[in-house]
């Protein structure tokens, strides 16, 4: 076969990629190791970015999103039993959209399957060949069948684990990593959110959130250590932990039920540079992962799917090859802002193994600060929200 585009990774950001690329006559293949009922079963964030939102209106798959889509004015930072309440429309003029990212993914496999878009699932063993030369190539295998796909660019949206970082040389590949102490045990309940914005919680048990999916579909999270396993953790035993960490108001509040699923996902904060080699480029977990405190990871892999997009648009339809050649530059700066935001998020309100009286009183000192400093409020809105592409 042979595309303009081949995109490894059939997520979101690989799916956006190809959709945009459609919606200005660029050719793509995209390649899933997994199956299509794998990739829409991973239970993921669902806190988007103005920009996101703008990107999937501009791919043509906004409908659904429009519709269904929570508009969230603000959040809520709690510090023991005290409420801080952030407006980010006043603060910023901006408010962010509560919609899953597995709805995200299913409305862009809609949209690419309705334009016949080429999809290859349960795909093995790639290789990119050629990612220097101006004929790159990749070659894997479909239920044990060899292919090749012959393109002009390879666009690396296959994660953490996937092919397309590990392509690029040791000697050129600078990572840079911090791994957390801690992961967050999280559950999924058909029940009512205890409230209607999202609520990040400082208390001495630990740090937790309250989010939500819809009505009647809620998402709360728990700080746990990496040595416990979730068969440790009843619902009995979460919602007991969870009352403990959230303000006694909400705890009274909370709406209970069996959880329809329990994961512990461990933190860390990643980046790998540069995010391009040759004719290969990295999106999304493939060049940098964030601690989930302050929800961006789906938000700055949709960065980088607009800096890339408009590089090969700028490039196939104008001839200009300025965005291309430095898309590793812009899309590195706006990634680590998102890495130094969600940084201090998780500092700001998780429980270390290694802090003392003098961090939590300064801990305590920044929550202060926070609640009386408007500009304060304001830096973390604009943050939240999203910075400017």
């Amino acid at each position: 076969m042979k595309t303009q585009v081949a995109i490894i990774g059939g997520g979101p950001s690989g799916l956006l990629l190809s959709q945009l690329l459609h919606t200005v006559g660029i050719s793509s293949i995209v390649l899933e190791r997994k199956t299509k009922d794998y990739v829409l079963g991973r239970i993921r964030a669902g806190v988007l970015e103005q920009g996101m939102v703008n990107l999937m209106r501009r791919a043509g798959v906004s409908e659904r999103m429009d519709a269904e889509g929570y508009v969230h004015n603000g959040t809520v930072i709690s510090n023991a039993d005290e409420l801080i309440e952030l407006n980010f429309t006043k603060l910023t003029g901006t408010p962010v959209l509560v919609y899953g990212q597995t709805e995200v993914t299913r409305d862009l496999y809609e949209a690419r399957e309705k334009a016949g878009g080429q999809i290859e699932f349960e795909v093995e063993d790639v290789v990119i060949h050629d990612a220097k030369t101006d004929a790159p190539y990749l070659t894997y295998t479909v239920h044990g069948e060899e292919r090749r796909i012959d393109c002009d660019y390879v666009a690396g949206c296959d994660g953490f684990h996937g092919v397309s970082r590990q392509t690029i040389p040791d000697d050129v590949r600078q990572e840079f990593e911090k791994v957390y102490p801690f992961g967050w045990l999280g559950i999924l309940s058909e029940t009512p959110p205890v409230h209607h914005e999202l609520i990040y919680s400082n208390s001495p048990h630990g740090f937790a959130l309250c989010s939500m999916r819809n009505a009647n579909l809620s998402r709360y999270y728990v700080q746990v250590p990496l040595t416990d396993k979730v068969e440790e953790w009843s619902d009995d035993r979460f919602w007991g932990e969870l009352k403990k960490r959230i303000p006694a108001e909400v705890a009274e509040k909370l709406v209970t039920g069996p959880s329809i699923e329990k994961s512990i996902a461990p933190l860390r904060s990643f980046v790998t540079e540069p995010m391009s080699w040759g004719r290969l480029f990295l999106c999304g977990d493939a060049a940098h992962i964030v601690p989930p405190t302050g929800a961006k990871g789906l938000n700055t892999a949709a960065s980088d799917i607009h800096y890339l997009f408009e590089a090969l648009k700028a490039h196939y339809l104008e001839g200009d090859d300025s965005g291309i050649e430095g898309y590793s530059e812009k899309a590195l700066l706006r990634v680590w802002k998102a890495e130094r935001f969600s940084w201090w998020m998780t500092n700001l309100l998780h429980r270390f193994p290694d802090q003392g009286p003098f961090d939590i009183k300064m801990q305590q000192a920044e929550l202060n600060f926070l609640r009386d400093n408007e500009d304060a409020q304001k830096v973390l809105a604009q943050n939240y929200v999203g910075l400017p592409y």
